[in-house]
């Protein structure tokens, strides 16, 4: 076992990294004489997957992930694998008007992962994040996440700038939020391919990149409340496109 490995834990998460066509899981770690329910449902998924499983002591869990929530269950997973923009892009059905999300500089561990949690259930295509003054892909946004960010592309580049630019040449518009936008998030049309820009938690979206955005967009607030946590806010937006799309 590896310092450089990262490790999910708890019950809901390691689920939820089982499931779907393809998983990052590479061997999960049981509490020794643990056998709950839910934990045999799991060995089930963990054979259908192939994936090995090792039963090791309580105290060899916590050197692990440390004295945390871990439900007696942890999983190593893969590291990783972000996505080239360039062998992505090609495969979305833009006729779809699909929506991604940009992150601009998303710091937060917690953040990241609430913020791919949202995209996985409202149906974005992907996240695109920078490569640099970015959260990683850790433990951390596994647990976040409830295991889903392993459910949705990730593409990492390294200009976002460029990245709007190459988006605008497949047919996307651009949106990005910003507390200061000219229109809220209720008043534009979203029928058509969509990249929502979500700025980092100190000073939102980069000036340079509001430049390239076709919207700015605020989501209207009371009280003298100027702005919202970036994760949702995120979701806020991507939901209101989920619910067009339904209504």
């Amino acid at each position: 076992m590896s310092d450089t490995d990262t490790y999910i834990y708890g019950i809901h998460p390691v689920s939820e990294a089982l499931s779907g066509k393809e998983t990052k899981v590479e061997r999960i770690y049981i509490k020794e004489g643990l056998r709950s329910k839910a934990i045999h449902t799991i060995l089930e998924l963990a054979s259908s997957k192939r994936v090995p499983v090792t039963d090791i002591q309580g105290r060899k869990i916590h050197e692990l992930v440390g004295k945390v929530n871990d439900q007696g269950i942890i999983a190593r997973m893969a590291e990783t694998s972000y996505l080239e923009l360039e062998d992505w892009l090609p495969q979305i059905d833009v006729s779809a008007n699909p929506f991604i999300i940009i992150l601009d500089e998303i710091e937060d561990v917690h953040n990241f992962g609430a913020i791919l949690r949202s995209a996985a259930a409202a149906g974005a295509a992907g996240v695109i994040v920078p490569k640099h003054r970015q959260a990683p892909v850790n433990a951390t946004v596994y647990k976040t996440s409830a295991g889903t960010a392993g459910k949705i592309p990730i593409i990492r580049v390294t200009n976002v700038n460029q990245t709007l630019q190459t988006l605008k040449d497949y047919g996307f518009w651009t949106a990005a939020l910003d507390h200061k936008g000219t229109q809220t998030i209720w008043e534009i049309d979203y029928n058509t391919p969509m990249a929502l820009i979500i700025g980092s938690e100190g000073h939102g979206v980069r000036k340079k990149t509001l430049d390239y955005s076709d919207f700015i967009l605020s989501i209207p607030m009371e009280n003298g409340v100027e702005s919202l946590n970036a994760s949702v806010s995120a979701a806020l937006l991507m939901f209101e496109i989920q619910r067009r799309k339904y209504s």
